[in-house]
């Protein structure tokens, strides 16, 4: 909080992104640089921490595009976000059933956080692995980036719509300098030319422009395209046309204010998948239909994995099981909240999932 406070007050207001960058990355100060969130004992779980079948889900699509890729002696598969390294390890565990792919991979964690770093060093003992701390890092390929829940944590601007008047959302100090506030102004024109262009601006008030994702969506089509492969990402988000605020924070499992404590609770936003599309389309890539995490999880074969598992499973093991695998596929919960899109070359038709 202090860090914020200080800033504020050395600068008066500063724009939302910047607010959220520091809350979330700052490297003293941010919540993502100095502790571990995931699982039942943090803010939040992620589906690789429901079951283990969402790992294996994504260790067969990856082989199955690397036979589509003509089997490569080499791929690259970079994981955005890593978390505690749960996806990575049960990956691995996976990609070793598949003796030529396994021989043909090397993984890439792409981490900011030195923090998650060693909680995911502690897990992973692999030579296949290595950390990287930027995309222009990624040097030859076939390349294959896959994401979880990793672009809803990055900074956006939000812009605020009254009749035909654009105003930027900020952060300021409330007068007795102990609390944070929001304080809107005019936007300039270079920022409304910016939401006119990717044309964001439809029915509701308030505007949500993901400029961070933007500019990994533009790093990685370029490696896309020169190395060849794929983007493979799932995230909660929506495909209707329709301006809304879904800026929340995290912590204990709970929704609360974003103001309250800052650099202690994680905050995101949807994503805009149709946003999405059009900027990877534009970057020269083919993109395959949005689909729900639910339908891809199936068509990939999850319910068939189940099946063959249950039979050595006792009782007590399948009701385990089959209640955590509803959880990822049920519309109600994870199923349909959460978007799955990928995008590979163009000239490639892998469809697998979609």
């Amino acid at each position: 909080m202090n860090k914020i406070i200080n800033t504020l007050r050395e600068k008066k207001f500063i724009p939302l992104d910047r607010f959220i960058n520091i809350a979330l990355y700052d490297k003293k100060f941010g919540y993502y640089m100095k502790k571990n969130p995931f699982g039942k004992k943090g803010d939040f779980i992620t589906a690789p921490l429901i079951s283990n079948l969402f790992s294996e889900m994504i260790a067969v699509w990856c082989v199955a595009f690397w036979e589509h890729l003509g089997k490569p002696n080499k791929i690259l598969l970079v994981e955005l976000g890593p978390g505690d390294g749960t996806l990575c390890k049960d990956l691995i565990k996976t990609f070793k059933k598949f003796k030529d792919f396994y021989n043909s991979l090397e993984i890439n964690l792409f981490e900011i956080s030195n923090k998650l770093k060693k909680i995911q060093k502690i897990k992973i003992n692999s030579k296949k692995v290595k950390w990287i701390k930027k995309i222009e890092e990624i040097n030859y390929g076939p390349v294959i980036f896959f994401g979880n829940e990793f672009f809803d944590a990055l900074p956006i601007k939000q812009i605020y719509k009254k009749k035909n008047n654009f105003f930027e959302k900020y952060v300021a100090l409330t007068t007795n300098e102990k609390n944070i506030k929001f304080l809107h102004k005019k936007a300039n024109n270079n920022l409304i030319k910016c939401i006119k262009d990717l044309n964001l601006i439809s029915i509701g008030d308030t505007i949500e422009y993901p400029l961070e994702a933007l500019k990994f969506l533009k790093q990685i089509s370029k490696k896309i395209n020169k190395f060849d492969g794929g983007l493979l990402t799932i995230d909660y988000g929506y495909t209707l046309k329709k301006n809304q605020n879904t800026l929340q924070a995290v912590k204990k499992h709970n929704y609360l204010d974003i103001f309250f404590k800052p650099g202690h609770s994680d905050i995101t936003s949807h994503i805009n998948f149709k946003l999405f599309s059009k900027s990877l389309s534009e970057d020269n890539l083919a993109v395959k239909k949005i689909t729900t995490q639910s339908e891809f999880l199936k068509k990939v074969g999850i319910l068939k994995r189940a099946d063959i598992l249950s039979k050595k499973m006792t009782f007590k093991e399948k009701a385990n099981m089959f209640y955590r695998l509803k959880r990822l596929i049920d519309p109600k919960e994870m199923g349909d909240r959460f978007k799955v899109i990928f995008a590979q070359k163009k000239g490639k038709i892998f469809s697998l999932g979609f």
